[in-house]
């Protein structure tokens, strides 16, 4: 009989073998604040438009060349889970505003910093969290304050771009006045009177070849295919859209047909020739000149389309299909029925174009109220196109934030600076021990000035200094001069380097909340993994284990 051997009296005993369990401030405090930092400073040198840039390759073995906080911990697979909270985190700033993802990472990283000074003094966590509860509340109480610029009119071009720059600037300094205006174009374009600005209405088609400065703004939209029949140019169209085959209709039950004679099978294959031909026909005859399908054309089907003068463009896509249907302003029939007149779209012009050596479909609308468009990216390689989308992207969020709320802070580490110079007076009104925690916090502030002068080669300390002296004077919107040599110092508001309201609002709430929710942890205990096959080795790996 095996000899049965007692399990260590505690948590181990409720759980099963294999279960890991830290606790305690050296073995789970300490530990999270580490990977936390580790994690934080790689984020941290691609900070500003001097950043650098990281390679990575994911899972799949897919490379990507970006200093885009978003896609770097998109496509890092975070293992450890307060390094996850963080992620998470950015992840909300991600979808709340669509930047400043780098930001909250940084942020929180540095208030975990901070508060790891504070815990080696013997501050409890939960007095370094309300300490850090106080000063975010103190900050967004500040904020409002310091706004230095707004936009009122969202459909003013050069406002526009200019709030949309900086932004871009982070990702593509030097391109970014050309990609804040093809931005500005693309959004004031389709913004609705009423409703609030949809993202996914501003499209992004990356075709190889030519340089940046060819790329160019459409309203509509561009897919990079080829139409299935003859007609390739067709202006003033009604569209029909649907989601099933253009083919001869198959029937729901099965049968058996007897043909006895070879004029009952030529009866047989005319019956459904001419039944297609009809149906065809009754949708050239009620104006339609364009067929948009989500499925294959049949070669009769084609034929007939041919003979009756109709445009046909297949999309696998069923996102690219609805797409297609609301830039048209059209219905998508689920069978090959003939369209009413509501169920019809119109589109000013659909034609094959050529751009490179790759032919695309253009439905492009000549009105200057349009439901779509498309951002045409044109460059050298894939991995640089992919970067000019990731700032058009950020470029076309900041113009949702402008939709919502037209405020503007100052840039360049004024913003922090001021807001730190602020809670340093704030502390000394406190009484208790959150005190410390507070002025920690406006410490950690100057993380953001300093990630922007260590990554533009600039000495920090000074450069920090530089910038509380200027806010001593009353000059409340001085940041960090990227262009300088000297360490300087430039008015953000005037040099145009401005943040939304919205990213600093929200970055602050979801920094101070990630970092004060991996400071409450005591105990990390991680139960077995569930047990699997071991995922198989690559092609071309001598690991026999």
């Amino acid at each position: 009989m095996a000899l049965h051997i007692p399990k260590a009296p505690g948590v181990p005993q409720m759980l099963k073998d294999g279960a890991r369990m830290f606790s305690g401030l050296e073995e789970a405090v300490y530990r999270n604040i580490n990977a936390c930092k580790q994690f934080a400073q790689s984020v941290r040198s691609a900070y500003g438009p001097n950043g650098m840039n990281k390679m990575i390759i994911n899972h799949i073995e897919k490379q990507f060349v970006t200093s885009d906080a978003g896609t770097i911990i998109r496509e890092l697979d975070v293992e450890h889970p307060a390094a996850k909270l963080m992620v998470l985190a950015s992840q909300m700033q991600d979808s709340e505003v669509g930047d400043g993802t780098n930001f909250v990472i940084v942020m929180s990283g540095a208030l975990l910093e901070a508060a790891e000074e504070l815990l080696r003094l013997g501050v409890t966590t939960s007095e370094i969290a309300d300490g850090y509860e106080r000063a975010l509340d103190k900050c967004l109480e500040i904020l409002p304050e310091l706004v230095c610029y707004e936009i009122k009119d969202c459909k003013n071009f050069d406002d526009v771009a200019r709030g949309v720059k900086p932004s871009i600037m982070s990702k593509q300094y030097g391109n970014e006045d050309f990609i804040s205006a093809l931005v500005a174009k693309a959004c004031i374009g389709i913004l609705p009177e009423k409703t609030t600005f949809n993202v996914d209405n501003v499209r992004i088609c990356k075709i190889l070849g030519a340089g940046l400065l060819q790329s160019e703004v459409l309203s509509g939209m561009v897919f990079k295919r080829e139409v299935e029949g003859d007609i390739s140019h067709i202006t003033e169209a009604k569209v029909a859209v649907y989601s099933c085959p253009v083919d001869i209709t198959q029937t729901e039950t099965k049968g058996t047909v007897l043909i006895k004679s070879a004029d009952e099978l030529l009866n047989f294959s005319k019956g459904e020739e001419s039944l297609l031909e009809k149906q065809i026909k009754d949708i050239a005859d009620a104006g339609v000149k364009v067929v948009v399908a989500g499925a294959k054309f049949g070669d009769m089907a084609l034929h007939y389309l041919n003979k009756f003068g109709v445009m046909a463009v297949r999309l696998n896509s069923k996102f690219d299909l609805r797409r297609v249907a609301r830039t048209v302003n059209a219905t998508v029939l689920p069978r090959l029925t003939t369209p009413t007149a509501e169920e019809l779209g119109y589109c000013d012009t659909v034609h094959v174009d050529e751009l490179g050596d790759t032919r695309v479909v253009v439905f492009s609308m000549n009105s200057v109220e349009s439901r779509m468009s498309t951002v045409v990216i044109r460059g050298s390689t894939d991995n640089y196109m992919d970067d000019i989308e990731r700032a058009i992207d950020d470029g076309v969020n900041t113009f949702k934030g402008i939709a919502r709320d037209g405020r503007f802070v100052a840039g360049a580490g004024a913003t922090e600076i001021e807001l730190a110079q602020k809670l340093l007076q704030y502390a000394d009104t406190l009484p208790g021990l959150e005190q410390y925690a507070v002025r920690k916090f406006a410490v950690a502030l100057e993380a953001i000035p300093r990630a922007l002068a260590d990554n533009s080669g600039a000495n920090a300390t000074e450069v920090v200094n530089n910038i509380y002296n200027a806010h001593r004077e009353n000059q409340k919107f001085a940041g960090f001069d990227i262009d300088t040599e000297n360490n300087g110092v430039c008015d953000a508001k005037e040099k145009g380097v401005l943040d939304l309201y919205l990213l600093k609002y929200w970055g602050l709430k979801y920094a101070v909340g990630a970092a004060t929710t991996i400071l409450k942890v005591d105990q990390i205990i991680m139960a077995k993994r569930a047990g699997g096959p071991k995922p198989k080795a690559p092609a071309g790996s001598d690991d026999e284990s």
